[in-house]
């Protein structure tokens, strides 16, 4: 199950347990949060699209961690005329951990998915070994 959300003027695609880089948020490492904008939220079989949002939608996340992202340098340059400008700046970030999706008339979907992906791992155990292929040999003629 996975879900489009908005926040700091962006689209993320989230699912449960990513962990996800946004644009400044309020709060300190260890707060929970809930974000209400979503958008679209797709199950494998059935889907929701909001129009903007979903009504009752929500994602339940907690911030990992606030930083500041790596620095960007703008360069500006009039060729022939002298004019060099280099400046910088590093934008806040805050990472999220994506806790649970809550999206309405998914949650009995959700459950019977994880049942059945329990079923598929027991059955994927059983691997097929590759045959190995010997190299072939070429010898390298006089004059080339």
């Amino acid at each position: 199950m996975f879900a489009i959300i908005s926040t700091g003027g962006k689209q993320y695609k989230v699912s449960q347990d990513t962990i996800l880089t946004v644009n400044k948020l309020e709060g300190k490492d260890g707060d929970k949060i809930t974000i209400d904008d979503v958008l679209f939220a797709c199950d494998g079989d059935k889907f929701s699209i909001g129009s903007p949002q979903i009504d009752g939608a929500k994602i339940n996340a907690e911030i990992v961690k606030q930083d500041r992202d790596r620095k960007i340098l703008v360069f500006k340059k009039k060729r022939r005329k002298n004019y060099r400008r280099l400046n910088g700046h590093r934008q806040d970030i805050t990472f999220l951990k994506v806790n649970s999706l809550d999206i309405p008339g998914f949650a009995a979907v959700k459950a019977a998915k994880k049942v059945s992906a329990k079923e598929e791992t027991k059955s994927e155990d059983v691997a097929v070994k590759k045959k190995a292929v010997a190299k072939k040999k070429t010898t390298k003629k006089k004059g080339e």
